[in-house]
Formats: C-alpha cells, structure tokens, sequence
C-alpha cells in the first residue's frame, strides 16, 4: 500500500476499459481546400484504439438527435465501441472542431463546442444510471478535458467522486493530464481541479509540455516527483521525440524510430490507448511504452485523430 492508502500494483487482470469525455465531429484539412468529415475526440480517440487492440471498452458522453451525432454513433457501432452509457439530448447537437496543419506536422484546433451535448450530460435522462455504472468499471479512463466540459458547471466534483468510488472498490483511474488553456477560466482551476483528482488516479499518463505549462515543473523527474506523491501508482511522462519516461522503467524510452509526422492529432491519445492496453495484458512497463510508441508512430503518418478502420495495428 502507498501512502494514500491504495494498492500500489497496477491490476493486469482487470481488461474492461470506461472511458468518459467528448466525442465530436471532426474536419480534417486535406489541403488543396478539401476537409474529410470525421469523428474524433481525446479519450474517444484512445477508446477506438483500445477497441481496435482487442480491449473491451465502453464510452460515456451525450450527442445530439442531428445527423452528425448519428454519424458518431454509427462509428461507435463499427469499431466495437459499447455505447450503452451515451446519453441524448433534445436540444443540442455534438460539438464540432476543425484542424489545421503546419509545415512541420503540428495541429491546431478551432472548435465549436460550447454549447455541446457532451456538457449537458448530468442533466440528461439516464445520467444518474450511467454515473452509477461508472463508479462500478475496472478501469476508468478520464482527461483534463473531460474535466474541462464541466468546470463552469461546477460538475467536476462528480467526477471526481466517481473516480474515488472506483479506485476505493479496487478499481483503477487512469488520466492524462491534457491541458487546454482555452476550455478553463484559467490555469488556476485546471490546476486546483487536476490536484483534487490526484489522489484518486492510479496511472497518469501526462505530456511533459502541458506539464510544465500548467505547474512549471522544470523537468520530468519533477513533474513524476509531483504525481507519486499525491497517491499515484504509475507516472508515465511522454515527451515527443525524446520519447516517454516511465516510474515503472526509470528512464527514458525512447520510440523505435524517429519519424517526420504528417499530423500529430490524435498521437498521445494513441500512445495512451497502446499503453493501457499493453499493461492490461500484462505487459511490463518498458514493454507497453515500446507498444504505445508503435501505435503513436502510425497515427503521426496520417491525417486526422484516427487511422482508416482497415489500417492494422501493431501485434
């Protein structure tokens, strides 16, 4: 046990996955002023990943009744995503985001979500029944930005009591930090609401740069530092090329190969699903980096969040 009270093993015989956040439209650039109409969201992203590897999954969000939430539910059915805990609204439609690519392969984001059906989600019909099944998941998979949607709300405290539920029945939280300026009041709460989570997440599987964008940790021994004190079991730390530093390895592993991305939406969010998957077959730590490092690198060779549905996947 740590210091929090908490099992310090990370579970590998707990394969079911709930994933919880927002899923949206998605326009990808194409260049040439051509867009291709997808669907795509960070822990939606890491959901299919995991249900492409073979890993039961479940997500938890609202849509709307407008042909593109029928879109996304028509996705969620082909990739073997359980979407039995998706809630509808009446009155508003998914959110919608556009990305933009540079020369060098980096994204940017312009979204059109602020009255989105994911936000509405506690309100709706069947929430309090959703919640109820979520508290009861052997892994639940959460985001910054999943807490974002509801910080103006005052929501975040239901999720953050759903991950206590979970972990203190022996389940595991796992979560990546994934800071979005733009989806808070300001840094100030993203930070207060991430270190209430804390001591509920067993794996965190932050970016160094939103790291040290939200707290100003100077370096990764640092940022991990932080996180194992409030009750984390597993810290893994991605950092682009150089690659991800991992509590359960102690140094830095880096990617199989250095490649020249074409678009890196979607990547960590990859990383992350070929990583959990990995540790929940029973795959050491150095082991899932190397997988979630195979996975990124497909994902970085293509335009958009997800890989064609025929695109295979690394063994």
């Amino acid at each position: 046990m740590n210091a929090m009270g908490h099992p310090t093993k990370f579970k590998a015989d707990r394969k079911a996955v709930t994933c919880f956040g927002e899923v949206m439209a998605e326009l990808a650039d194409l260049g040439a002023e051509q867009v291709r109409v997808g669907v795509g969201g960070d822990t939606f992203n890491t959901a299919v990943y995991l249900a492409r590897l073979g890993t039961p999954v479940r997500y938890a969000t609202a849509l709307g009744q407008d042909p593109f939430s029928e879109r996304i539910r028509k996705r969620m059915a082909l990739e073997g995503v359980d979407a039995e805990l998706v809630a509808t609204s009446s009155d508003r439609n998914c959110g919608l985001y556009a990305i933009e690519v540079d020369e060098t392969g980096e994204r940017s984001f312009t979204y059109w979500r602020s009255h989105s059906a994911a936000r509405q989600f506690f309100d709706l019909a069947g929430a309090r029944q959703a919640l109820d099944a979520m508290a009861e998941a052997d892994v639940l998979y959460l985001s910054g930005i999943t807490l974002s949607l509801f910080a103006e709300s005052s929501k975040t405290g239901q999720i953050i009591d759903l991950a206590q539920s979970v972990r203190r029945r022996g389940g595991q939280v796992v979560f990546d930090t994934n800071y979005r300026p733009a989806g808070w009041l300001s840094p100030g709460q993203a930070r207060d609401t991430i270190c209430e989570l804390m001591p509920h997440i067993s794996i965190a599987l932050p970016t160094l740069e939103d790291e040290q964008a939200l707290f100003g940790f100077q370096s990764v021994e640092e940022c991990v530092e932080y996180w194992c004190r409030a009750g984390v079991d597993e810290v893994v730390v991605k950092h682009g090329p150089r690659g991800a530093w991992s509590t359960g390895v102690g140094e830095w592993v880096e990617p199989p190969a250095i490649i020249a991305p074409v678009d890196t939406t979607g990547a960590g969010d990859s990383f992350n699903a070929g990583y959990l998957h990995a540790r929940l077959s029973g795959a050491s730590g150095r082991e899932s980096i190397i997988a979630a490092h195979q996975l990124a690198a497909l994902v970085l060779g293509v335009r958009g969040a997800l890989l064609p549905a025929d695109e295979p996947l690394p063994a």
